[in-house]
């Protein structure tokens, strides 16, 4: 497929370089089956879903991206999406290229018209949402993903649990396919890589990921414009929201726990507000070993978020409440007040 028109004139081969150590965890067989569905949807101009999971963060969005600038540019109807609405992206997110193609999930062509769908950074099939309508349907589904804990589904799987992104399976997959890794490309898979790693801090953070990110720093990725975005750029709501969110603070020193929520009463006042940040601020207090924010869905249940500086596996805790997620990171949705979820917190951790 080296023939495939590039999303932008400035390209960069792949590296010549060792397969990253997380490979050994895929099966060959499958990734040679991944590569050849996909090539051949391009070739034949096949209609490819490609949904991130809810509340996206950074990897999901930029995994659904990427491949869509890539394989659209090769010949695919790709559809980008995530299954929720209203969908809020983060104002950085916001700003992704290709990030105007995202469709609507209600928009989405019936799943009779569907060739295939492509879950990323999905732990479960509840994380896709109302998408998971068109796996329900049978639409043929290929799963890629770095979750230590997934729920297996799909046809197809590639879950690499020592990969520090999905979008490093991502960018294995563009190597496979022989697909050009344009300044776009290189940018949606940057900001994955970049806010799942924690700008390349944390634990999970290995040689892999710092050699992919030197070859998209060297596709043209802007990273001081892309790192002021992410990371040090705050709306005044945003700081409103946080300093609503650090008020309420509490703290539950028999499990280390630092922990708050905010209110719907908060949402509406600051309504374009961000709490992105928010758990990695709480997580730094020096009693915390675990830092849990919750914050209200528009059903009424709470979006659930989990960190851990290093002891504790939030990833069980996350999974015990129907969620999922990673060791130190995890994330979960829950119904009660929030009280009650901070109690189911408390006596998941308990047990650990």
């Amino acid at each position: 497929m080296s023939d495939a028109a590039p999303a932008t004139s400035s390209t960069v081969a792949p590296w010549p370089s060792p397969a990253p150590s997380w490979r050994a965890q895929l099966d060959e067989a499958t990734i040679d089956a991944v590569v050849d569905r996909l090539a051949s949807a391009c070739r034949e101009h096949r209609t490819v879903v490609l949904a991130g999971h809810v509340s996206p963060d950074g990897d999901a969005l930029g995994s659904a991206l990427a491949l869509h600038l890539a394989l659209g540019a090769a010949g695919a109807r790709t559809l980008p999406t995530i299954g929720e609405e209203p969908l809020e992206l983060e104002p950085a997110l916001a700003l992704l290229p290709g990030v105007e193609a995202l469709v609507p999930a209600a928009e989405l062509p019936p799943a009779g018209e569907v060739d295939l769908l492509v879950a990323l950074d999905t732990a479960g099939p509840g994380r896709l949402g109302t998408v998971a309508g068109h796996l329900d349907a049978g639409v043929p589904t290929i799963v890629l993903d770095h979750h230590e804990r997934s729920v297996p589904f799909g046809e197809l799987s590639l879950v690499a649990p020592g990969a520090a992104a999905t979008v490093q399976v991502v960018a294995l997959l563009l190597d496979e396919l022989d697909l050009p890794l344009t300044r776009d490309i290189a940018t949606c898979l940057y900001v994955g890589l970049v806010t799942d790693t924690g700008r390349f801090s944390y634990e999970a953070t290995g040689p892999d990921a710092h050699l992919l990110g030197a070859r998209l720093l060297a596709a043209g990725v802007d990273q001081a414009t892309w790192s002021q975005r992410l990371f040090e750029t705050r709306r005044l709501d945003d700081l409103t929201l946080l300093g609503r969110a650090l008020e309420r603070a509490g703290f539950v020193p028999e499990v280390a726990l630092v922990h708050t929520h905010l209110s719907p009463e908060d949402l509406a006042v600051a309504a374009e507000g961000s709490t992105e940040g928010l758990i990695e601020l709480l997580r730094t207090a020096d009693v915390a070993e675990v830092a849990l924010t919750l914050r209200p869905a528009p059903d009424g249940s709470w979006r659930g978020s989990l960190r851990s500086r290093g002891r504790v596996d939030v990833g069980r805790v996350a999974a015990a409440l129907g969620g999922g997620g990673h060791r130190l990171a995890a994330g979960f949705d829950a119904d009660g007040t929030a009280e009650t979820v901070v109690e189911q917190v408390v006596a998941l951790l308990r047990e650990g």
